[in-house]
């Protein structure tokens, strides 16, 4: 799975926001906003990958468990392929 080619991650004054573009904008209207750790996933779905290998590089990144990694970025992939993001 990654992210579809047709949304941008940009940090805005600070702020991580997805925006669609375009063939997107016809099916997504608005832009999403992630935090810290949802803008390191989002990073991590630029490249083919699994939920495993995201939950891994979290571990390098962050103090948390494997269990926590890996609810962290179940629960995030199931939003993105909610809102239409993945592929």
């Amino acid at each position: 799975m990654k992210i579809k080619s047709d949304f941008v991650l940009r940090n805005v004054a600070g702020s991580f926001i997805v925006v669609p573009t375009g063939a997107a904008c016809m099916d997504f209207n608005g832009m999403i906003t992630l935090n810290e750790t949802g803008a390191f996933i989002w990073k991590c779905l630029q490249e083919e990958t699994s939920v495993e290998a995201i939950a891994d590089e979290i571990l390098k990144e962050y103090d948390v468990s494997k269990a926590d990694a890996m609810s962290a970025v179940e629960t995030f992939v199931k939003k993105l392929e909610d809102e239409g993001c993945l592929e």
